[in-house]
């Protein structure tokens, strides 16, 4: 593969304190009857921020009251309640050595993702960070993977996706990509492999295992 995609939240970065936290503090202020715990959260972890809320929420009617009261904690504090899984930063400069082009492909606001890559000293890996627009723009993968591919001219049957929930996989099926799934962040086995994943990692190292 020339060109590699990864995905930034379980896959790159472990961000599962600061998005749970983050989305307590939003039904707080909305006064909801129950209060999922962090571990209970975990499946929003990976998709599109709102569809998660509209699932919490039994409806779509205080979605876009919850992203904005979400983003109030996580744009100041929840961006930093995160961790680059051990062994990321080597993978990374591993496949910059071999000559394959990165990019960041997320469903996370880009004004966040840009943030975190930077926090993390990571900026150096990456051509570009592609995430969504703040309006929701470019959230579901396939459209963002779309936008990706037009924006570096590169071949889609000469790219790869890398990332740990069934909606990397399928964004990356729906656009001519292979995808590779990784066991260490969100995803389950049988999720990744149903949604399409040509492998499935278990560790950041076995990335390389992978990749001609």
């Amino acid at each position: 593969m020339d060109t590699i995609y990864f995905d930034l939240d379980g896959t790159l970065t472990d961000p599962k304190p600061g998005i749970t936290r983050s989305i307590q503090y939003a039904l707080q202020r909305l006064d909801h009857p129950t209060m999922p715990t962090e571990d209970e959260l975990t499946w929003c972890i990976g998709p599109p921020l709102r569809t998660s809320f509209v699932r919490l929420l039994g409806g779509d009617h205080s979605a876009d009251r919850a992203v904005a009261l979400y983003r109030e904690r996580f744009s100041d504090v929840g961006l930093y309640e995160n961790r680059v899984y051990d062994g990321i930063s080597e993978v990374l400069t591993t496949l910059r050595a071999s000559g394959h082009r990165l990019f960041v492909a997320t469903s996370k606001a880009h004004v966040f993702a840009d943030r975190i890559i930077d926090h993390f000293g990571l900026r150096h890996h990456f051509e570009r960070v592609f995430g969504a627009e703040l309006d929701g723009t470019r959230v579901e993968k396939s459209h963002l993977l779309e936008y990706a591919l037009k924006e570096t001219s590169v071949d889609p049957a000469k790219t790869l996706m890398i990332g740990d929930r069934s909606h990397d996989m399928i964004g990356a099926k729906n656009n001519g990509m292979k995808g590779i799934g990784v066991l260490y962040g969100y995803g389950s086995r049988d999720e990744l492999l149903e949604a399409g994943a040509q492998h499935v990692c278990a560790t950041p190292a076995a990335i390389l295992d992978c990749i001609p």
